[in-house]
């Protein structure tokens, strides 16, 4: 952020100024070097903080605690709630501010902010409560499937008790549940089979003998990949907010009174207000008179939560379309298409698609990180939280490959889709092509959480603070309910 702020303050860093006919100086390697460069750390510190916030958050509520454990429920609803509101303070005040009194002035408060951020989380480090490092999970899970591949010629014993496992004290005294042996996958659980070769236990290596919630642990976790899969194409969809959205907004008139002009960007804080709204109704109106029926204690369960948010999206993509084709109608019969002029209709049209992504995002961003975190093992955690993260990633590129495909196949057919001029393309079809993506993509969700089954822990529990007993904490697969 320092380097931004940098590469828009210090004259050898910033571009020079654009002259008479908007043309514009190209910038210098140093100062293309120094703005993409903050760009660029930016993205890496964002790799690192944002799998591990929200995981350690939610690690401050203890499992083995029934009133911490309720409380967890709520956490990722206001977890978000409060992103949200980071959200919404850069897409309103600060974009209002780059637009109209300086950039230094616009990066500058976000980098004073993250100052204050970092040294309140400093603070506070003391007061955390820490898990203990339980090295790379990519490391258990090569070993487990290492070991699998070395033992493939063993028989797996018919008693699951019969496969190498810790006792439970074992993981009660590090306060970690053990995880019961299951059919799915059945090929891995040769990683927990005993077995001396012909040639003696010295030629048996220590890493092939691995433990039934280890071998757990890592069908877990490829349980999780084709969902995060299935997450690509709803962060495609959600990347049109800040792209196409936008676009849309720059061609209607922003203005709101005889001065005041609302940046195209600032459209988007209607998503965030939305969200903001509906998570705060969810969590407090909707969990608590669904859960009377449901007897969730999360109201619906998570992957339905998810797919709601999915089909909302795939009405938002068709509400837009619909509304671009209004749009397109208006320029047409004005004449605009051909000039490329502004357009007379107000930019509050586009509102019903950004309310409807928003709503669209309280259920299924809510719940996407929350499904990856709460599905993934114990020691696994932050690979959890970085899947759901990952997802958004691979939207990004999608949505710029799907873009630059469909705008190279339509033009090749003599008509581009979507060109620098809005009111002479069909940004209708586009949305409408999104559409139907969006919904084949809802239905092979529909098919994979109707086959994915829940990890549960038992409800066979002793309080070892007290030294009552063992606590006996396993893993269990449930229905999806």
């Amino acid at each position: 952020m320092v380097l931004l702020v940098l590469s828009v303050s210090v004259p050898a860093l910033k571009p020079p100024p654009c002259g008479a006919g908007g043309v514009c100086p190209q910038a210098s390697a140093l100062q293309l070097g120094a703005y993409f460069g903050g760009l660029y750390i930016v993205a890496l510190g964002n790799g690192g903080t944002k799998p591990n916030i929200s995981t350690i958050g939610a690690d401050q509520f203890d499992e083995f605690d029934p009133r911490e454990r309720t409380h967890k429920l709520s956490f990722f609803n206001w977890w978000m709630f409060t992103i949200f509101l980071g959200i919404l303070f850069s897409s309103t005040v600060l974009v209002y501010l780059q637009d109209n009194v300086s950039w230094s002035v616009g990066y500058g408060i976000p980098t004073l902010g993250l100052m204050v951020s970092i040294s309140v989380f400093l603070a506070g480090t003391r007061l955390y409560r820490h898990r203990v490092p339980q090295g790379s999970p990519f490391t258990s899970m090569g070993r487990v499937l290492a070991a699998a591949l070395w033992k493939w010629s063993v028989p797996v014993p018919a008693d699951a008790k019969e496969l190498h496992e810790l006792d439970v004290e074992e993981y009660a005294r590090k306060r970690r549940f053990r995880m019961d042996s299951t059919d799915a996958m059945a090929f891995l659980n040769k990683a927990a089979a005993v077995a001396v070769p012909s040639g003696g236990p010295a030629s048996t290596p220590a890493w092939s003998l691995c433990t039934v919630t280890q071998v757990e642990e890592t069908k877990q976790i490829l349980r999780l990949v084709p969902l995060l899969v299935a997450m690509i194409v709803p962060c495609t969809l959600i990347a049109q907010t800040n792209t196409l959205f936008v676009k849309q907004g720059t061609t209607m008139d922003r203005h709101m009174g005889p001065r005041f002009e609302i940046p195209a960007a600032s459209l988007g804080a209607f998503v965030t207000l939305t969200m903001l709204v509906a998570v705060v109704v969810y969590d407090r109106v909707f969990v608590r008179a669904v859960r009377r029926y449901t007897k969730d204690p999360r109201g619906i369960t998570i992957l339905r939560r998810m797919g709601t948010g999915m089909l909302l999206q795939v009405a938002t993509m068709a509400v837009a379309s619909a509304i671009e084709s209004r749009r397109l109608a208006y320029a047409r019969s004005h004449g605009l298409d051909a000039t490329g002029g502004q357009l007379g209709l107000t930019i509050f049209a586009l509102l019903p698609q950004f309310v409807l992504m928003g709503l669209a995002d309280a259920f299924l961003v809510v719940g996407k990180i929350e499904f990856f975190y709460d599905q993934a093992p114990e020691s696994m955690k932050s690979l959890g939280t970085a899947m759901s993260l990952t997802a958004y990633g691979i939207g990004n590129f999608l949505s710029s490959f799907l873009l630059s495909t469909v705008t190279r196949v339509t033009r090749d057919r003599g008509h581009a889709w979507v060109t620098n001029n809005l009111n002479a393309s069909n940004l209708d079809y586009y949305y409408a092509f999104l559409t139907a993506l969006g919904a084949v993509n809802f239905v092979a969700f529909l098919a994979l959480s109707a086959r994915y089954r829940y990890k549960a822990q038992s409800t066979d529990r002793i309080d070892a603070a007290v030294g009552l007993g063992t606590e006996k904490a396993k893993l269990q697969a449930e229905p999806l309910g």
